[in-house]
């Protein structure tokens, strides 16, 4: 399954223990899902009961995946999508789920966000393999078959109604977040709350390790040779990354992210990375997408006016190979040190 987001963070963890108690035992599991690797951390009262529940959180991702997926044609979206337009579709409560979470973000970002955006990303899929611009009648169309206004959802019914002709959709930019979070909420419910599940650059964590005050996180969007990666301390919150650092393409003399403009149908060429630390890893996932395409000023904007804390964090590379950062928007209450 392709997915939107480069793996853009390193993740460092260090646990000490108090000289009072024993501190449960670090563990990891790690499994390819989603087009890329999950990696699941945890600090288990009990190590007994570790393999089980990460075998229950992986295998709420597998679920996840086969509802999602867009490159699996037996997957219950690209069922939906394969479906005559202007026809009601029943759907799964997960998959009503994320579709409604995106309409609401692509409503707050005016369509920097957009799930319906998928003719635009397979067309931009196939110019960083053929390494060829697409054309203005094929960007045309492509845009016309998209717009989050022409999905319309019924939440009585629980069915999907795609509006417009050759619409696709692609739930790249928030699938990797929203499965992160149920994975953490697997093990969670089996008595395990230090937990930690990341999915490349999209991270769901739980409690912080026994004896620190919150997961150690270090980003370097730009690569380790770009100059000392910013720290987080962070628990009980989502942190996505969104950067070109592993995928992109260069036509022309022209760096073009994987993430795609609604405006133009190409890749961003803005060399920037973006992190986005809230409360919920699925609105940190699909808000580090939307902040990568808006303006800095429009992205300050969402960050300083949402109901739930969000903090960006914009990582500029410059023309000298040097990097700098900037912060802005409310600290979740997970957010230990403030950048």
């Amino acid at each position: 399954m392709s997915w939107q987001h480069a793996a853009a963070g390193l993740l460092g963890f260090i646990v000490a223990a108090s000289p009072n108690f024993a501190a449960p035992e670090r563990l990891e599991y790690i499994e390819p899902h989603m087009g890329t690797l999950f990696r699941i951390v945890l600090y288990p009262p009990d190590p007994a009961v570790a393999k089980a529940a990460a075998r229950a959180a992986f295998d709420r991702i597998a679920a996840l995946n086969r509802i999602m997926s867009d490159y699996d044609p037996t997957s219950e979206l690209m069922r939906l999508c394969a479906q005559p337009p202007a026809t009601p579709v029943p759907v799964s409560a997960e998959l009503f789920d994320i579709l409604q979470r995106s309409q609401a973000i692509a409503e707050k970002t005016h369509g920097a966000f957009d799930v319906t955006l998928g003719p635009v990303i397979r067309l931009w899929r196939e110019t960083r393999r053929t390494h060829a611009l697409p054309t203005d009648a094929a960007r045309t169309a492509a845009q016309q078959a998209s717009g989050f206004q022409h999905l319309r959802l019924d939440p009585v019914a629980r069915t999907v109604t795609l509006l417009r002709p050759h619409m696709a959709l692609d739930l790249g930019g928030i699938a990797k977040g929203y499965a992160a979070e149920a994975a953490l909420a697997v093990l969670a419910q089996r008595g395990i709350p230090s937990a930690m599940v990341a999915a490349s650059g999209d991270l769901a964590l739980g409690d912080a390790p026994p004896g620190k005050p919150g997961w150690q996180i270090e980003l370097n969007p730009f690569g380790s040779t770009s100059g000392k990666p910013l720290t987080l301390i962070v628990a009980h919150a989502g942190v996505s990354t969104s950067g070109d650092t592993e995928q992109f393409v260069t036509l022309g003399g022209v760096r073009y992210s994987h993430i795609v403009d609604p405006a133009t149908g190409l890749g961003l060429t803005r060399p920037t990375a973006v992190t986005v630390v809230t409360q919920h890893a699925t609105l940190a996932d699909a808000l580090a997408t939307a902040c990568s395409v808006l303006a800095p000023a429009a992205a300050q904007q969402l960050a300083d006016h949402s109901a739930e804390s969000v903090r960006v964090i914009v990582h500029q590379r410059n023309a000298d190979g040097s990097t700098q950062s900037t912060a802005f928007g409310h600290a979740t209450a997970g957010l230990i040190s403030t950048p």
